[in-house]
């Protein structure tokens, strides 16, 4: 599932774009918590009135989840990855709002979370956000056993699935010419071989 999040203001704006069907076939509000009203945009506006009592700007974590095209996610999956974006990023029990977009039969879901502790007038700070909501989904693909992109992939998982690649090409290449073919590792040693005997032969000549 591909997570992709922003620190913004933009209460109102945001609250519409969530809202707006002319983009989708279908728009649920799967959850409002933490706010004295239920409706989105009041909602946002309202974590905006709150945060004007801080300097923070931006006071909105959007959060947009992506899951693979070739999968059918259900609620709870979506759920269970809310809560893990929410752990990492010390934003349990704080206001949300929970939207589900509908379009040719794929779902995909936008969180958003007021920064803004009530209590302490302050914003909850989320160093590295683009890294930890990363971490989250790899662990999703990994839970779920989806097809991992390649920009999930460490460099050392890109370079054990090349070496894997390699390895393979060689018996790939003598089944499809036939048994007398000479593999890629053979045509390369022969090759080297080779250089050596042209570097040896001005040398004996002296």
């Amino acid at each position: 599932m591909i997570l992709k999040g922003s620190q913004r203001g933009g209460a109102k704006q945001l609250g519409l774009h969530l809202l707006k069907t002319a983009e989708n076939e279908h728009v649920e509000i799967h959850d409002v918590r933490g706010f004295m009203t239920d409706d989105v945009v009041g909602a946002l506006r309202e974590a905006e009135a709150v945060s004007k009592g801080t300097k923070c700007r931006q006071f909105l974590f959007s959060v947009s989840l992506n899951p693979p095209e070739s999968e059918s996610v259900r609620i709870e999956t979506f759920e269970q990855a809310i809560a893990a974006i929410e752990e990492k990023h010390g934003l349990t029990d704080q206001p949300r709002v929970i939207v589900f977009h509908e379009k040719e039969g794929r779902r995909h879901c936008h969180a958003v979370w007021s920064r803004i502790d009530a209590e302490t007038m302050t914003a909850k700070p989320l160093p590295f956000f683009k890294n930890k909501l990363m971490e989250v989904s790899k662990q999703l693909y990994l839970e779920h056993g989806w097809q991992m992109p390649r920009g999930l992939k460490t460099a050392q998982e890109r370079l054990e699935a090349l070496r894997k690649d390699q390895q393979q090409r060689p018996t790939v290449r003598v089944r499809q010419v036939g048994k007398d073919a000479i593999s890629p590792t053979d045509r390369l040693q022969r090759l080297r071989e080779g250089q050596k005997r042209k570097l040896r032969g001005p040398e004996l000549g002296r």
